[in-house]
């Protein structure tokens, strides 16, 4: 008497990476085990962790191969590499990289929040006033 739904099936990883492929997105492998997801200027390294994806760091713009996430230093957005290459952000960027992250997420089936919908999230948030505040009494500006 009772009716049970079917369970939907859920997608494996490389029929999630097939799905990115046929949307328009770069898709390569890295060494390491990850994929590289390029799209435009836009790219982010995801991998496979327990049958879910996992992004390894947030999505940022390509610069010199490395990608660079999104740095808020409280009067200005910058991308930044691990290498220490620094590149303030442009609108036009900005604007790729939303589009970017809403596009990953819904060929992939991931959960928009809404914070993440309304704009640009950064990775870093790196004010001057604030910054060496967690190391103790800070080196006042008269001394």
């Amino acid at each position: 008497m009772f009716f049970r739904r079917e369970r939907p099936r859920t997608p494996t990883f490389q029929e999630r990476l097939d799905t990115l492929k046929s949307g328009g997105f770069g898709v390569a492998s890295l060494p390491d085990g990850s994929v590289r997801v390029t799209k435009g200027i836009c790219a982010v390294d995801i991998r496979e962790s327990g049958g879910e994806i996992a992004w390894k760091s947030r999505a940022g713009i390509l610069i010199g191969g490395e990608i660079a996430p999104l740095v808020d230093g409280g009067y200005q957005k910058f991308f930044r590499t691990s290498g220490g290459v620094r590149k303030p952000a442009l609108a036009e960027e900005l604007a790729a990289l939303h589009n970017f992250e809403e596009d990953l997420r819904q060929a992939l089936g991931q959960q928009v929040l809404y914070n993440e919908a309304l704009g640009t999230v950064s990775t870093f948030y790196q004010y001057d006033r604030v910054q060496d505040r967690d190391r103790g009494v800070p080196k006042r500006a008269w001394e």
